[in-house]
């Protein structure tokens, strides 16, 4: 089972949209093989697309799903695990996944999801101050972060891939959805914020040039390399976006080529934690999806699904160009063809 997240601290990357748009990208390509979508993020974003988007029904849908007699959701699962914080319960991973091609038929029938859950802003803190219990011989951080893989490990054999739309943030529900992930999917925008934001993924991950000696013990690395778990490696950087920064004259080109050498040099010194060698073979450039994206989220639609010319939009009739939609579909084909 390859197992994916799309993570990047800083909002406003396209994350939940790329995120959107290559699973469904993938299942189309590779009919044979059963996909699980996973939404660690208190906006549940991805699961509306999933469900419909806000044309069909998707919030709608996902308000269905939280109100089941078990909540069907990730949030239901973290809740019956909140008493049994430290040991696995019984449980049966099924209760709480959502066949999204039910609700939209859009979506490839080789995809299953569990759904995003507002509950998981007001879980956090308990699952922080659990983590930090001290219980003679319980390692109670790693069983907390380990949440996630309990819930995955049952299912092994039922899935050939596995990819994790995460929060903006390194809250504890990112980090035990990062805990799961063999690989990292990390958008990025061509402006300043960007590149910090790049350089904050590899300290909060890799406790790479932290401030100060003192955090290197509380690092999410060090608590992993305790107790010999791995950490997901860097396998696709997607500069996302590009159209309004196409250019040589552009201010951002210097941007874009810092970020370059930020990677370079960190392949050069750091590459343990990439899955690539070379640069091109881990950057991908994604241009803005424009009206052709605002059209496709809003019906829960992958674009090789949406239809060019004018479409109604919430009673209004939006124009869709072929040549854009071509560009989109070829853009997330690159992404695919890459993981």
């Amino acid at each position: 089972m390859k197992k994916y997240a799309f993570w990047n601290n800083k909002g406003g990357t396209g994350k939940t949209s790329l995120a959107f748009q290559v699973i469904c990208e993938y299942a189309r390509s590779k009919p044979t093989e059963k996909i699980l979508a996973i939404d660690v993020c208190p906006q549940a974003n991805l699961s509306e697309i999933f469900l419909g988007g806000l044309q069909h029904g998707g919030s709608d849908n996902l308000l269905k799903r939280q109100g089941e007699s078990v909540r069907a959701t990730i949030g239901g699962y973290f809740q019956i695990r909140m008493p049994s914080p430290f040991s696995v319960p019984s449980f049966s991973p099924q209760d709480y996944l959502t066949k999204p091609s039910k609700y939209n038929e859009q979506v490839p029938e080789n995809i299953d999801l569990l759904c995003g859950d507002p509950l998981l802003e007001l879980q956090s803190n308990a699952m922080s101050t659990l983590a930090n219990t001290q219980i003679p011989g319980t390692n109670t951080w790693i069983s907390i972060i380990d949440w996630l893989n309990d819930f995955i490990k049952p299912l092994s054999n039922n899935y050939d891939v596995v990819f994790i739309d995460t929060n903006p943030s390194f809250s504890i529900y990112t980090q035990i959805a990062l805990s799961v992930a063999e690989k990292l999917l990390l958008p990025v925008m061509a402006d300043d914020s960007s590149r910090r934001a790049i350089q904050n993924v590899f300290s909060l991950i890799y406790g790479l040039k932290l401030p100060a000696e003192i955090y290197a013990k509380y690092a999410f690395a060090e608590k992993l390399k305790e107790v010999n778990r791995s950490l997901p490696k860097v396998h696709l950087i997607m500069k996302n976006r590009l159209t309004q920064y196409m250019g040589a004259a552009s201010a951002y080109s210097t941007v874009l080529t810092a970020i370059d050498d930020d990677i370079k040099s960190l392949l050069a010194s750091q590459s343990s934690i990439f899955t690539f060698d070379n640069l091109k073979d881990g950057m991908v450039d994604v241009r803005d999806f424009q009206t052709t994206g605002v059209v496709a989220f809003a019906r829960g639609c992958p674009f090789y699904k949406l239809s060019p010319g004018r479409l109604d939009l919430l009673g209004q009739r939006v124009q869709v160009k072929e040549e854009y939609r071509k560009n989109c579909i070829e853009n997330i084909q690159t992404v695919v063809d890459k993981l």
